[in-house]
């Protein structure tokens, strides 16, 4: 009997450690034992979840226990919760009061963070502030030369963020000046450029949608804000389903499951039906096997394929441009949208056919010579970003062996190209095979 309890408690604790194969428990690191204790003093109690480190996503939260549907994730006590009213009541309030124009309730939300990260041991968010991470992987954060490898539209989407932040960045300087009988240091080393960016990606990568009163001393930007510590270590799953929101009644935010997760598996929440390129954008990672995921055409792609001689062309093109139909053309993993097949098949339309270009629109078939030339031309542009990604590909891994410092952005942008190349060559199949059908 001995030798068989010793054998069935070996297999149990071989299962058990099967179980942190995914994930490696991290909460018995120091920066966790003053977060669950400091998130203790402020009225929240957690048994279900354990920080850990996984492969796939880094770090992230494990469940103690098996999770079904309908289950509560995390419920945070408002005290928790990281507000404009938080900065409000804290020194920097009064400032905000003063200042013409309004602050953004955005601007009041980096500029606490700012002061709150120097402040250092002062600080009675110190225990939050070291496990925010140092440095963030938004394209705004990226190097040029990285930016230049992104899809097209994504390349231009993070200039613009980049230059959202330095704007933000000068028209702010009156204002971080008007803040230095709080510092004994100069305000212009305290609040500059990089760490105006770090608060700037901490807000934006990982605050929760909470909506609160408009107050006079803020500009008229919505004031949805809300940093949530330890909750904002979940990370986004596209396949989970989860209900979250602020629960006036208990006064804390409640995230609520909608799949099941085994014990000792990462719970994960969804931030949303975004694709990858949005993710990226938006919290600075990738997602493997997104089905929301697509790759984008961009105009001028898009009219490579299709006669400068065309006497309507300028006609057409401004069709589609009236008509929101230039934007948001995709190749998905079920092959090409239905907008970019419309957006073809108008480009397409023969002189004889020009005057019906509303059908076109509405999806109607104006001939079988159009529907053909419409699935030749998504076939060419799908073969020419297959091979325009095989080559940023091929780009990335040269530069990943040059460029040692640029090694963690390149792979991120590798991610994503290599998750298009799976797309678009799912797609080709599919054009493939719709065009033997025809």
């Amino acid at each position: 009997m001995k030798k068989s309890r010793g054998r069935t408690g070996r297999k149990r604790r071989r299962k058990h450690l099967q179980g942190f194969v995914d994930g490696v428990n991290c909460s018995h690191k120091l920066e966790y034992i003053k977060l669950q204790k400091w998130l203790k003093e402020r009225g929240f109690e957690d048994s279900n979840l354990r920080p850990a480190e996984f492969w796939e996503t880094g770090r992230g939260l494990m469940a103690t226990k098996a999770l079904q549907a309908g289950d509560l994730i995390i419920s945070l006590p408002e005290q928790c919760l990281l507000t404009t009213g938080t900065v409000l009541s804290s020194c920097l309030g009064q400032y905000i009061v003063k200042w013409k124009p309004p602050v953004s309730p955005l601007l009041a939300l980096c500029t606490f963070l700012i002061a709150e990260k120097h402040a250092g041991e002062k600080s009675p968010w110190k225990p939050y502030l070291d496990v925010l991470p140092k440095t963030y992987t938004c394209p705004a954060c990226l190097e040029h030369d990285v930016i230049n490898l992104l899809p097209k539209p994504l390349q231009k989407k993070a200039q613009e963020q980049k230059l959202m932040i330095q704007e933000l960045f000068i028209s702010s300087k009156a204002f971080f000046s008007s803040l230095q009988p709080l510092f004994a240091e100069n305000t212009g080393t305290i609040f500059n450029y990089s760490a105006l960016e770090w608060a700037w990606c901490t807000i934006n990568t990982r605050t929760i949608y909470m909506k609160h009163p408009h107050r006079e001393c803020f500009s008229l930007e919505p004031d949805v804000y809300a940093l949530a510590p330890y909750l904002d270590l979940l990370n986004h799953s596209p396949n989970v389903q989860v209900k979250a929101a602020f629960n006036e009644q208990t006064r804390s935010y409640e995230i609520w499951t909608k799949s099941q997760c085994k014990k000792y598996q990462e719970v994960f929440i969804c931030y949303g039906p975004h694709d990858n390129q949005r993710l990226l954008l938006e919290y600075g990672f990738v997602a493997m096997d997104n089905p929301q995921s697509s790759v984008y055409v961009s105009p001028d792609t898009l009219l490579k394929y299709f006669s400068p001689l065309d006497k309507q062309r300028k006609a057409k093109v401004a069709i589609l441009k009236d008509h929101d139909f230039l934007e948001n053309l995709t190749f998905g993993w079920d092959g090409p949208s239905w907008r970019l097949l419309t957006a073809l098949k108008v480009l397409g339309l023969g002189a004889d056919e020009f005057a019906c270009w509303r059908r076109t629109l509405l999806g109607d078939v104006t001939s079988a010579r159009n529907e053909q030339q419409a699935l030749d031309a998504a076939a060419k542009i799908c073969h020419f970003l297959i091979e325009e990604t095989q080559h940023v590909l091929l780009q990335i891994s040269q530069l990943k062996s040059d460029r040692e410092n640029l090694k963690t952005h390149l792979a991120l942008v590798e991610m994503l190209r290599s998750e298009d190349l799976k797309i678009l060559q799912k797609s080709s199949e599919i054009l493939y095979n719709l065009n033997l059908a025809t």
